[in-house]
């Protein structure tokens, strides 16, 4: 691959993240969610769809992971997927309430699932030299893609919900597009065996599992990511949002710009973060990454127990860097304590365990809130905790480069 043809290839893999975070924001953090509740739908509704769509890519991101590596190109898999979530997006709110729910499941699946191929792509479009750098400029960007979903909704929701999605679903597959052109892969491998089979995809997963046992450090790094992420998946999933209001008492326009301020930080993050990983290494990055999580959550307590509102923009601030710097040190980290042969397998997992937080942090929430009438405070504490265990078991991990040409531990074992 030429140096052209490399600064190219990994431009467009940057710009999938921003077409990503289109998506993620517009779709599944804004419009949809405001549609389903104008219909008149109750919350289950949209709980039920995308609990429908996790338990899908709970099972199958490892599959998807494998069936990239036995391939050697991931392309052949990305494409597909975002199709899956590209084309339900835009008939979203053009047919009825039920109809949207099925096309919004699809389009999640779709959306994860090429997460998983797209963060296999990353050692392809970077040197570890530079692997930081290149995830960080992903994030970094990729944010900016929320601040394009916020324009496509500002200039097509007086014309309705279905023009908004029909405008994302288009900006989606305009700025993926150049990935699945300018990114060149290295030949693959020559195999006579068959490719892992869907109708194996929960097989696949318990074995993955077991196998990360193999390789130093990679069963426990995923194992303490699902501590930190449930926290922090929890909170960007709209719970900060719901404490930002009933507990600080944040009018519309204050958390509008309390997410713009978190947004523009995010963005700081991510970029910032990426040379430090590449300077530091992702463990040291990662670590002061978590420590910034935990400083900002305890703001978040001070502030609703003091009634001390200014605070909150402190915590959007904190958390915007801890945010960007999360995303662009933990999955160079994933990358470094993974055999390449695997790599697509393993971030099928690495993808399976932050979908289980995402199931699992909103239930410890809504338990303490609702169930045991404890405040938010109480609940947002209980995150903090979870970051702690997740800092705690990443203490006993490494991110010492691995010789994948020597034989590997799994060889051992």
């Amino acid at each position: 691959m030429s140096q052209r043809q490399s600064h190219w290839g990994t431009g467009a893999w940057v710009l999938y993240d921003l077409a990503n975070t289109v998506f993620a924001l517009g779709v599944s953090g804004l419009y949809f969610a405001s549609w389903v509740k104008e219909e008149g739908a109750p919350d289950s509704a949209l709980a039920l769809a995308t609990a429908a769509a996790m338990l899908i890519v709970i099972v199958t991101s490892p599959w998807i992971g494998a069936r990239s590596d036995h391939a050697g190109r991931r392309i052949r898999y990305l494409w597909p997927m975002t199709a899956i979530a590209v084309i339900p997006t835009f008939f979203l709110a053009s047919v009825g309430l039920f109809p949207s729910l099925v096309l919004f499941s699809i389009a999640l699946v779709g959306f994860n699932l090429g997460g998983v191929v797209y963060d296999a792509l990353l050692p392809v479009v970077s040197t570890p030299r530079n692997r930081g750098l290149v995830s960080g400029l992903g994030v970094g960007f990729g944010y900016v893609g929320s601040f394009i979903a916020v324009g496509v909704g500002a200039i097509l929701l007086d014309e309705g919900y279905d023009r908004v999605f029909q405008g994302i679903a288009v900006m989606f597959a305009v700025l993926a597009i150049p990935t699945f052109l300018l990114i060149r892969e290295p030949p693959p491998p020559h195999r006579t065996d068959p490719p892992p089979r869907l109708a194996d995809a929960s097989r696949q997963l318990v074995a993955s599992w077991k196998a990360t046992a193999l390789y130093t450090g990679l069963h426990r790094f995923l194992v303490g990511r699902f501590f930190y992420t449930d926290a922090v998946n929890t909170l960007i999933g709209g719970f900060l949002t719901i404490f930002a209001k009933e507990e600080l008492g944040f009018t519309e326009t204050e958390l509008e710009r309390l997410l713009a301020i978190a947004i523009a930080f995010a963005i700081v993050g991510g970029l910032g973060a990426g040379p430090l990983v590449d300077r530091f290494g992702p463990r040291i990055v990662l670590h002061g990454v978590l420590w910034l999580w935990m400083i900002a959550m305890v703001f978040g307590i001070l502030a609703a127990a003091l009634d001390a509102t200014g605070l909150a923009w402190v915590l959007g601030g904190i958390g915007g860097v801890a945010l960007g710097g999360l995303w662009a040190s933990d999955r160079v980290y994933m990358a470094r304590i993974s055999p390449p042969e695997r790599l697509g397998e393993f971030y099928g997992l690495y993808a399976t365990v932050g979908r289980f937080a995402t199931v699992l942090g909103p239930l410890i929430w809504a338990l303490i809130v609702d169930g045991l009438g404890f405040p938010r405070t109480v609940a947002l504490g209980a995150l903090l905790v979870f970051v702690v265990i997740g800092r705690v078991i990443l203490g006993g991990v490494d991110d010492r480069p691995r010789d994948w040409a020597q034989p590997s531990d799994a060889s051992t074992a």
